[in-house]
C-alpha cells in the first residue's frame, strides 16, 4: 500500500489515480493518514453506489443474522403455498378474414 501528503496529490494526481487502480493510496496530512484512495476503474456506477452504501451494508448484515433455509424446504414450502392446479382455459376459436368470407 502506497501513501502520499495532500500536497504531492495535488501535483501527481493522475498518477495517483493509475496507482489506486492497482493498490490503495493513503492521502496523508501532517503525517496522519487522512483519506484511502481506491481505484474503481472497470466498475459499474451502481456497484460503486452500493459498496460505499452503509446502509445497504447494514441490511446484508442483518439478513446474514437470520436463519437461513435449506434448498430442499424451500421448494416444499413453495409447493405447499402454491395453489391447486386449475385446467387450462379453452381459447375462443377465432376465424380468419378468408374464412369468413368463404362461408
Amino acid at each position: 500500500m502506497k501513501s502520499i501528503s495532500v500536497r504531492d496529490l495535488q501535483k501527481k494526481l493522475k498518477e495517483c489515480l493509475d496507482t489506486a487502480q492497482e493498490e490503495r493510496v493513503v492521502i496523508t496530512r501532517h503525517g496522519r493518514p487522512a483519506a484511502l484512495l481506491v481505484g474503481i476503474e472497470g466498475e459499474d456506477w451502481e456497484t460503486v453506489v452500493l459498496q460505499s452504501d452503509a446502509n445497504f451494508w447494514k441490511l446484508i448484515e442483518e439478513r446474514r443474522k437470520q436463519p437461513s433455509v435449506s434448498l430442499e424446504d424451500f421448494k416444499k414450502s413453495l409447493e405447499e403455498d402454491a395453489p391447486a392446479e386449475q385446467p387450462p382455459k379453452r381459447r375462443r376459436q377465432t376465424t380468419s378474414r378468408r374464412q369468413r368470407a368463404a362461408r
